[in-house]
């Protein structure tokens, strides 16, 4: 599979919606993710990240803007003792309550489906990284509808081990704008992870559509002791 420039596919996609980056920072010793969230409303537009525990959640900007929080507050980032949550909606709490009982990360979003925002049935993608003793896999999911059909759900996972050094793995809700908002296709993109922390920050930010931009979450994670350092960036500040 060929490798993926990150920055030129985020740029030559005005509206990928909601993206994950999961992979390993060039010189190998980082567990990297990055999350990033967009919108074309005036309600999915008025959010912001904010630190919760660990990880992160949605927020409110102007609250008094706030239409619906359904589908639009959650909390994106969550950590399971060695184990990085990362989705775009709710099943971050699904899948971190179902493995905290001992169930898989498959089994739990089992339990879930694509969105119920018809007429897009914005697919559920989810990542979990998982790092112990010096060695490090993650997994990706997207629960979508078959072709828009409310009543049939297509389940993928995708899993990594030992990945690669200087790359990642992209998957994100849309393929493009329209109307209905079409549904990302095929196996998660093969990309490439540049640069320090700052640097992808940067890469990543600068790359996504200035007008539907929201907020932007990453992490690197030291493979050997498990120490995490993280950027927010959002649009509304």
């Amino acid at each position: 599979m060929k490798k993926n420039d990150l920055s030129k596919l985020l740029s030559e996609n005005a509206y990928p919606g909601r993206g994950i980056v999961i992979g390993r920072s060039p010189d190998g010793k980082y567990a990297v993710t990055a999350y990033f969230i967009m919108g074309r409303s005036v309600n999915s537009r008025n959010r912001v990240f904010v630190e919760e525990g660990e990880g992160i959640r949605t927020q409110a900007f102007d609250p008094s803007k706030m239409e619906d929080p359904h589908l639009i507050i959650y909390s994106p980032v969550r950590v399971l003792g060695n184990k990085t949550i990362v989705t775009n909606g709710d099943q971050t709490d699904t899948i971190y309550e179902l493995m905290d009982n001992q169930q898989t990360f498959e089994q739990a979003l089992r339990t879930r489906e694509f969105e119920d925002d018809a007429p897009n049935y914005t697919p559920r993608i989810s990542g979990i990284m998982h790092i112990e003793n010096g060695e490090y896999n993650f997994a990706m999911s997207i629960l979508k509808s078959d072709d828009g059909d409310a009543d049939s759900c297509e389940r993928f996972t995708f899993a990594y081990s030992n990945p690669r050094s200087g790359a990642g793995r992209f998957i994100h809700t849309y393929m493009g704008d329209g109307s209905p908002l079409p549904s990302f296709e095929g196996e998660p993109e093969l990309v490439g992870i540049e640069g320090d922390i700052d640097t992808f920050t940067a890469n990543v930010w600068n790359s996504l559509n200035e007008d539907n931009k929201v907020s932007l979450f990453v992490r690197f994670i030291d493979i050997e002791t498990g120490k995490y350092e993280s950027r927010i960036v959002n649009k509304n500040v």
